[in-house]
């Protein structure tokens, strides 16, 4: 009597397997996240040329503009290891990604390195909106946010411009504040041995979930953890790089212009 038991019991067995490869697969085939992925902002990230190549010492060449580091969510990362990156997806966009979200760090053919990184690490997490839903949404969107922007030309209009003699950081969050109507955050490279001043990095700007406009990047109330706050400032290529004290910065000019 057991053994039919057993035998009449198999073919239940194998379609609740079935149903549960079924839900796993409908599952690792797009989008899924669970709470502790959740988000509340969004941060463009700028960085210096110049000082990441100061502070890796590996770069070919170095760039007179800010480019983009990455356009990331706060408190998530690495929503969906399933969702992988595929260049073939952001094809219209790669003129100007090679101009405005250079990886200068990684001398490859098409430099999509970087791009993979920032997508796998960020665009995932990004991607819970439908506006930034697939690769061409989440690059194109941080392009279009990169030129409203138009972090350099802010600057220059200040006659903020790479130099030999310092700036204080007050001219820098000054006139930031001035242009955007919220208060950036400033992170600099520490100085190295030898060096007296910080070394200007990164700029980050952060932009509300829903509809895209520039916010605060903290608000009073709103503090990161210690491990989320170093997080954000290192991203995917600096590792030295902490938010500015207040004094003297040096914004240095590229060793050498790449036209």
């Amino acid at each position: 009597m057991a053994p039919s038991v057993a035998r009449g019991a198999l073919p239940g067995w194998v379609s609740l397997l079935a149903w549960g490869l079924a839900l796993w697969c409908l599952c690792g085939a797009g989008p899924l996240w669970s709470g502790r992925h959740e988000w509340k902002k969004l941060i463009l990230t700028q960085h210096w040329p110049p000082t990441v190549c100061k502070e890796v010492n590996s770069c070919r060449d170095t760039l007179d503009y800010w480019t983009i580091h990455g356009l990331w969510p706060d408190r998530a990362e690495d929503c969906n290891q399933s969702w992988h990156f595929n260049l073939d997806e952001i094809k219209d966009l790669l003129r100007d990604m090679k101009i405005y979200w250079p990886d200068v760090i990684h001398p490859s053919s098409n430099r999509s390195r970087f791009w993979k990184h920032e997508w796998d690490k960020h665009g995932t997490c990004a991607a819970q909106l439908d506006a930034l839903n697939s690769e061409k949404k989440y690059f194109g969107k941080s392009l279009d946010l990169y030129k409203q922007l138009d972090l350099n030309s802010v600057l220059q209009k200040f006659e903020i411009k790479p130099s030999i003699n310092y700036y204080q950081l007050a001219d820098f969050r000054d006139a930031l504040t001035r242009i955007y109507g919220v208060v950036p955050k400033i992170q600099c490279l520490l100085p190295e041995q030898g060096e007296k001043v910080q070394t200007v990095g990164q700029i980050e700007l952060c932009f509300t979930k829903e509809d895209f406009r520039l916010r605060n990047c903290t608000e009073p109330g709103e503090q990161l953890s210690s491990k989320q706050e170093a997080q954000l400032v290192t991203g995917a290529s600096t590792h030295g790089m902490m938010v500015c004290e207040d004094g003297p910065i040096f914004y240095p000019p590229p060793a050498k212009t790449r036209h």
